[in-house]
Order: structure tokens, then C-alpha cells, then sequence
């Protein structure tokens, strides 16, 4: 197939509203990772490991998810778009600011994982919370005004294509995590739709173990602490997929 040809108008259209439930979980991670770390005492390198471990987590997830954004999803669309094409544009100086954000962060963390200094925790926090704006923007701008391109101008299967990288180039170590923060604040249609449109394998692995390494994963990174959703959060019904607050299940 010509990969600058517009599919046919009779085919299926892929469901984009699947990347609204993938963008919740970047959303709550991101402000879970502010809260966190502004709660950990001074001196508290056990906790703060645990935190750092999690940054890096959540670092290669959103990164994953971008790349596969940026390869397969960008430059179909570009070709395929006129007045449209400065939306795709932005999308991609919004990945370059976000990637930027990230690394901001990144070196923050540097300077407080090994000895959890006071002054260094705050300054990783207003990082991390640059960061989350520079991505909520984004994450807004695209469900407003990139996915509804999307549906129009990609087949099911070009759509597709950036699942199958994300499963390809995620660590198996971190697949089950990954999976389960997608779940976790999606409604029980959401969650069964996506979970069908995942390879057998994977759906047999989640129900018998991946629920429980989750829930662990979930105790050992937030503790005590119950995740709120903002108003941020709640910007994810643009289209009109209402965030839950039930576990992953």
C-alpha cells in the first residue's frame, strides 16, 4: 500500500478512543510521581530508590509510547493531510518539549536519589511538575484535535501498528505494570475492549498473574497514599470515555 494514499473510506475505522484510556494512566503516573516525592523525608534513600525506580518506569513507558507516535502514526498523516498537517506539527514539537521536560527531571532525580537532600526532592518535584503540564497540554491538544485525523485518514491496521510496538519494544519485566496502570481507572467496557484487542498470551498472562503483580506494584510504590483525580485527570472525557476510579481487573 502506498503509505501516502488515504485508506479506503469503506474500510473499518480504527477506534482512537483507546489512546484516551492510555493517556489516563500517563496523567494520574505523572501526578502520582509530584505527590510521592514531595512526601519522602529528608534522608529517606530506601523510599527514595523506590521512587526513582518508578520515575524510570514510567520514563520508558511514556517514551515507548511516543516513539511508536512518532515512527508509525506522525508521518502517515503528514502525507495524507493539507490544512490539517500543522496539527501533526505541533504534536511532534509537543513530543520534543515533553522529551525535554522528561530529562529535566531525569537529572533532578540524579542529584536527590542518593542521599534524598531536602532542597534536591523540591527541586525534583517542581521538574516533575513542569513536566506534567508540558504533557497534559499535549495529551489534551491530541485527543481534541489529532485523534479525531486519525480516525479519518488511518486504516484499523495502520492504527494498530503502534500497539504492536509498544508490545515489542517494552521489557517484558515491565509489560504486566504498564498493562495494569492502563486499566486501572478504565470503565469495565474499556477495559474489556482493550483487553480483547490484546494477543491471547497476553490476555492469559494478565488474568492469571499480571493482577497480581500489579496490585503489588501499586503497594509498593504509593503505600498509604490514595491517588485523587484532578482536574487534569478528568480532562480525558474529551471524548466522552469518563474516567473510573475501580482497580485494574
Amino acid at each position: 500500500m502506498n503509505p501516502s494514499a488515504a485508506p479506503d473510506t469503506e474500510v473499518e475505522r480504527p477506534n482512537t478512543r483507546e489512546m484516551v484510556i492510555v493517556h489516563r494512566a500517563f496523567r494520574r503516573e505523572s501526578r502520582l510521581l509530584a505527590e510521592l516525592t514531595a512526601r519522602v523525608s529528608a534522608g529517606d534513600t530506601a523510599r527514595a530508590a523506590v521512587l526513582a525506580g518508578h520515575f524510570r518506569w514510567y520514563q520508558r513507558g511514556l517514551s515507548i509510547h511516543h516513539h511508536g507516535e512518532d515512527e508509525l502514526v506522525w508521518p502517515l498523516l503528514l502525507a495524507r493531510l493539507d490544512l490539517d498537517a500543522d496539527v501533526v506539527l505541533r504534536m511532534e514539537a509537543q513530543h520534543e518539549g515533553v522529551a525535554a521536560s522528561l530529562a529535566r527531571a531525569q537529572a533532578a532525580l540524579a542529584a536527590w536519589e542518593s542521599g534524598a537532600d531536602p532542597a534536591a526532592r523540591d527541586a525534583l518535584v517542581e521538574a516533575l511538575v513542569e513536566h506534567r503540564a508540558a504533557l497534559v497540554e499535549h495529551l489534551d491538544d491530541e485527543e481534541a484535535h489529532l485523534l479525531p485525523l486519525a480516525a479519518e485518514h488511518l486504516s484499523v491496521r495502520e492504527w494498530q501498528a503502534q500497539g504492536e510496538h509498544f508490545l515489542a519494544n517494552t521489557p517484558k519485566n515491565a509489560l504486566l505494570t504498564l498493562l495494569g496502570a492502563v486499566l486501572e481507572d478504565a470503565r469495565p467496557d474499556e477495559r474489556t475492549a482493550f483487553l480483547a484487542d490484546l494477543p491471547l498470551p497476553a490476555r492469559v498472562l494478565w488474568y492469571s498473574v499480571g493482577r497480581i503483580v500489579y496490585a503489588a506494584h501499586v503497594r509498593r510504590i504509593r503505600g498509604g497514599h490514595r491517588p485523587v483525580a484532578d482536574a487534569a485527570d478528568q480532562a480525558s472525557t474529551v471524548h466522552g470515555a469518563a474516567p473510573a476510579t475501580g482497580s485494574a481487573r
